[in-house]
């Protein structure tokens, strides 16, 4: 697992930039797709699943179904409902729940859910292409539900709306709780990550579940934290979530989400390389082509690692980009420096050694430090 922060293997499009990864399933598989692609992982699972195979709910939901028969079983998570399955075969009730299965209409929520039907040795009637709910329900308002009893496989986190418009549709509805999200046992790996988003310390984050989500925020007001977490996603964390219903809990704080057209972790880990790269601040510097990123600078292409207190000093300057910064004002930059600007000179000269081209950041005696932006570009730059 990726709980500790873990340094690209290979220069990728995603070198320089970390990523925070919030995942409790799955999460091995996206930490690897990320660092393939150059990117730093700070991995802390948000939440963890707790299955509900010895739960008196989920067998009283069982033993219901099998004694009444529903219309409709809408079946929303791969895991859920291979866990339903496992769960009844324990209690010894697997070929009876599969016999009732067989005999109603049974709506899986995308692939990986019908997939997940087959290999019990059923056959779905309708799945949609898109693995929306929203899709699920309109099919089923369609239909009429008026006095139909339709089953729904719960996976631990609120179906916004679906299961309130069956009921307003006439529907009588039976949940049936596969297994919940509970926060973490140790929430200390969260609570770096919290710190690190809220330090600017990670380029994104993602999500792969409303829980996660959920759970973050919490943690964040359990701290007292929020605010600044809500204004690190506003502006300088770029949270990616894997599609429209893992967003909602981020969305209700007023926080846009992206999210790639198909719901998967590939194309998530795509839209980052797309996204992170085009919001790296890029500047022509004393002949240079200079692309600062998270946690390193791109020089020519060239991939150079800085650290943090550099990395303080480069945005300081970059954010008026030619012209001289004092040392004072580059002191209040650096993380923790206390009074001396001695540490800005040290900072600096460290700074330069990491860039490996020394001339990029000149010296303006008795005044402060400039980036020695081309000529050509200052017109541009003046009013930045």
């Amino acid at each position: 697992m990726y709980d500790e922060q873990l340094q690209p293997s290979e220069h990728g499009p995603l070198a320089g930039f970390t990523v925070g990864v919030t995942a409790a399933r799955r999460a091995d598989e996206l930490g690897a797709l990320l660092q393939r692609r150059g990117a730093a992982v700070l991995h802390a699972p948000a939440l963890r699943i707790v299955p509900l195979a010895d739960d008196g709910e989920l067998l009283a939901a069982t033993k219901q179904l099998i004694d009444q028969a529903p219309d409709v079983v809408v079946a929303t998570t791969a895991i859920g409902f291979r866990g339903w399955i496992e769960a009844a075969e324990g209690w010894g009730l697997g070929e009876a729940l599969l016999e009732r299965l067989r005999s109603v209409e049974l709506l899986a929520r995308g692939p990986k859910v019908k997939g997940s039907v087959r290999a019990a040795g059923l056959t779905e009637e309708w799945s949609p292409s898109s693995e929306s709910m929203a899709e699920v329900l309109d099919r089923l308002l369609e239909e009429g539900v008026e006095g139909r009893r339709i089953a729904v496989q719960l996976h631990g986190e609120p179906l916004p709306g679906f299961v309130e418009a069956l009921r307003e549709g006439g529907a009588e509805v039976v949940g049936v709780p596969v297994y919940r999200w509970m926060p973490p046992e140790d929430v200390s790996p969260l609570d770096r990550l919290l710190d690190a988003a809220v330090s600017r310390g990670l380029d994104a984050v993602t999500f792969t579940s409303a829980p996660a989500a959920v759970s973050l925020l919490n943690r964040a007001e359990e701290r007292g934290l929020l605010p600044e977490l809500l204004a690190a996603l506003d502006h300088d964390v770029l949270p990616a979530c894997v599609g429209p219903v893992t967003a909602v809990p981020l969305q209700a704080r007023g926080v846009e989400t992206v999210q790639p057209e198909r719901f998967r972790l590939g194309p998530l880990v795509q839209l980052l390389c797309q996204e992170l790269p085009g919001r790296a601040r890029a500047l022509p510097v004393a002949g240079h082509r200079v692309e600062i990123r998270g946690h390193a600078v791109l020089v020519d292409g060239s991939l150079r690692p800085v650290p943090p207190a550099g990395m303080a000093l480069l945005r300081a300057l970059a954010r008026r980009p030619g012209w001289v910064v004092a040392r004072s004002d580059l002191l209040r930059a650096l993380p923790g420096a206390g009074r001396d600007e001695h540490a800005v000179e040290t900072a600096m000269a460290r700074l330069r050694t990491a860039l490996g081209a020394p001339k990029l950041i000149q010296t303006v005696v008795k005044r402060g430090y400039r980036l020695a932006l081309d000529p050509a570009a200052d017109a541009k730059y003046a009013d930045a």
